[in-house]
């Protein structure tokens, strides 16, 4: 069953009314509604506020990274564990085929169902992930296969035990030595992009992210707890903090928004993973024109220029 979010009920109502006109053979009213569908749709996703979109970046039906990794790689085969503590089921390491292309891919796994997201641990890497990450992203520059990175997190889970095994070590580390690989990096945004465990597999040549995704230092409701004490806040939180494609492309700090489909990616994953899979190869053949050298100085130009200081 689809789950449809509050604004999207007038869709789900004419989504009903379309199941029993196919259900009694009325194609005339099946047509018509079809056709009321469609405004429906372009009126409610042509106008969403902030908010909303942070809930279609949050809706339990969103393809997670082993959704589009089946979609979009051929011959997949998983790299598990970072030769140091454990495998960590948050982040995923698959190499594999896409249309031709050798690629390796490293995400971030939500779950879905309560075993799988306790398995997954809500998405949330542990430091093991991250150094799961880093392994593959070795392996993948030491055979000049470029990476695809799929980041979708609430944040590096903040327990006792990730802390004593060096959460921020980990992520730092992935920071440093992403900003120097040797081979094309190309990350996405595909759900939630959360604080530093988004960013420790965000360094890349290029930072794209889906219509429907936000990506942010913190969450809206951390932010609305801490500055005002009051969950009522989200909206507003979310508002300020400018976490969607649009604001984040006009602040500089992503280079693509991709254009899912406009009803979500949740309607069409097949749609959702085709334009991925586009961007990421279009992207790549661009990269690859580039000299080592070269790769490596526009990375660098691109992620020194974030942001605005003086001294």
């Amino acid at each position: 069953m689809a789950t449809y979010l509050d604004f999207e009920s007038k869709i789900e109502k004419l989504q009903e009314e379309i199941v029993s006109a196919h259900a009694v053979a009325n194609l005339e009213q099946v047509e018509k509604l079809q056709k009321e569908l469609q405004k429906e749709v372009e009126k409610t996703f042509g106008s969403l506020s902030d908010y909303q979109k942070l809930q279609l970046a949050r809706h339990p039906d969103r393809p997670y990274a082993l959704d589009y990794i089946k979609l979009i790689l051929e011959n997949p085969y998983e790299i598990h564990g970072d030769r140091a503590f454990r495998d960590d089921p948050a982040i995923l390491c698959y190499m594999g085929w896409i249309d031709g292309q050798k690629t390796m891919v490293i995400g971030e796994q939500k779950g879905r169902g309560v075993k799988n997201k306790i398995k997954r641990n809500f998405g949330m890497p542990n430091p093991e992930g991250y150094r799961k990450a880093l392994r593959a992203v070795r392996l993948a520059e030491k055979f000049n296969i470029p990476v695809l990175m799929l980041v979708d997190t609430p944040g590096a889970y903040p327990g006792l035990g990730a802390e004593e095994r060096g959460q921020s070590e980990a992520i730092a580390r992935n920071l440093f030595e992403f900003a120097a690989t040797k081979v094309p990096m190309v990350s996405v945004v595909i759900g939630e992009g959360g604080s530093g465990g988004a960013l420790a597999i965000g360094v890349a040549d290029r930072l794209a992210m889906m219509r429907y995704s936000v990506f942010s230092v913190i969450s809206p409701e951390g932010c609305s707890a801490i500055l005002w004490n009051d969950p009522s806040k989200v909206e507003t939180a979310t508002k300020a903090l400018k976490i969607t494609p649009d604001d984040l492309l006009e602040h500089k700090l992503i280079d693509n928004v991709l254009d899912e489909p406009l009803i979500g990616a949740h309607r069409d994953k097949k749609a959702a993973a085709e334009v991925l899979k586009t961007y990421f190869l279009e992207t790549v053949k661009a990269l690859q024109e580039l000299s080592t050298d070269e790769l490596l100085e526009k990375r660098y130009e691109r992620l020194t220029s974030v942001g605005a200081y003086s001294e």
